[in-house]
């Protein structure tokens, strides 16, 4: 297999985003005892539901990479006509929009995926986006060595040259939530930037380590017959990964577009975790270049991403974790100040187990 050519998992865009006037309208909460239930707030009405015409209302999908195998749930909800039984035509957006979360909290789009910590940062910043149903389970950022070097634990990393892409995005909030969790002595640790090179500056022993994506360095690496060991952040902090993000303008206004957004995605997602194969069949329509030569890896790939996709009940995000993840970004000086928790993800699109 021709390593050049694998088709991996993708950079997730850093969100370098501006604030924005107006808190917006209140967010449908969840209930601690039943948490994909919604809880009027003082004052609020129960919400109607919306009636769509006949016509498939069209949606613009913010993906913020480009097509790939990690976006697999989307293309078999697709495929399968989960999102046109629900009325809905979607347009996948592939462009790398560095103020994505700015579109999605000033209502110029609907619907992204983001992470956890994109939402944290919008809202910090008066962005009222709000994340509605849960993707992955697991942040998906690891530190990666090979074998040989005898780098287990954080403490190991201490003494060390550690590559990292770059000081902002997913790999940056990975670094500084593995020093936050496990107390690494971070002035010990020689970091150094290297742009998207960890594959090549691990394997020539550039640096001893790097801050890499679980399905992409790690996997080719393997696929190469590389001996791999890994630090997982997920193993010393829980903190909120990619899900699907909207904005608290249309979860009032439309509660049955986000529903119906959110049934689907499940769908499809439930339906990638049942029948992996079929999935990757059907992905390889969206994506044509991972096939060929490049299935296997592909495939690779897939597998690596369905065990940070599971967990039930799927689609439902913790608000311990929401916690957690906010008190990482506070104490660590990534926002300048804190969010109401419950404002920023909702479980009420979620209706477990009826997906």
């Amino acid at each position: 297999m021709n390593l050049s050519h694998f088709v991996v998992f993708g950079v997730l865009v850093s969100l370098m985003l501006t604030a924005c006037g107006g808190a917006g309208p209140t967010v449908p909460l969840t209930s601690p005892e039943n948490p994909t239930a919604p809880v009027a707030t003082a004052g609020q009405q129960t919400q109607s539901v919306s009636t769509y015409d006949s016509q498939p209302r069209k949606i613009i999908l913010g993906m913020g990479f480009i097509p790939n195998i990690q976006f697999a749930p989307f293309y078999v909800a697709d495929s399968k006509g989960y999102f046109s039984e629900n009325g809905l035509e979607i347009e996948f957006n592939y462009k790398m929009e560095d103020d994505l979360l700015k579109l999605v909290g000033t209502d110029k789009l609907q619907f992204a995926i983001g992470s956890g910590d994109q939402v944290i940062l919008a809202r910090s910043q008066g962005l009222p986006t709000v994340y509605v149903a849960n993707f992955y389970r697991q942040f998906p950022v690891s530190i990666a060595s090979l074998r040989e070097k005898n780098i287990k634990s954080p403490q190991d990393l201490e003494g060390k040259r550690v590559g990292i892409p770059a000081l902002y995005g997913a790999s940056y909030i990975g670094w500084k939530a593995l020093v936050y969790a496990t107390g690494v002595d971070a002035e010990k640790v020689d970091l150094q930037t290297i742009g998207f090179t960890q594959l090549a500056a691990i394997e020539q022993g550039l640096v001893d380590a790097a801050v890499v994506y679980i399905v992409n360095e790690p996997v080719r690496l393997r696929l190469a017959g590389k001996e791999v060991n890994e630090i997982r952040v997920s193993e010393y902090i829980n903190l909120v990964s990619n899900g699907i993000i909207t904005n608290e303008k249309t979860i009032e206004e439309e509660p049955e577009l986000v529903r119906k957004m959110v049934q689907s995605f499940l769908r499809g997602l439930r339906d990638t975790l049942a029948d992996p194969q079929s999935a990757l069949d059907i992905s390889l329509k969206y994506v044509p270049e991972a096939g060929g030569e490049n299935r296997p890896g592909t495939e690779a790939v897939l597998q690596a991403s369905i065990e940070l996709w599971k967990g039930e009940p799927l689609g439902v995000s913790k608000r311990e974790d929401w916690q957690v993840s906010q008190d990482f970004m506070k104490e660590m000086g990534l926002i300048d100040h804190s969010t109401e928790v419950d404002k920023l993800f909702s479980n009420a699109f979620i209706n477990y187990p009826s997906n």
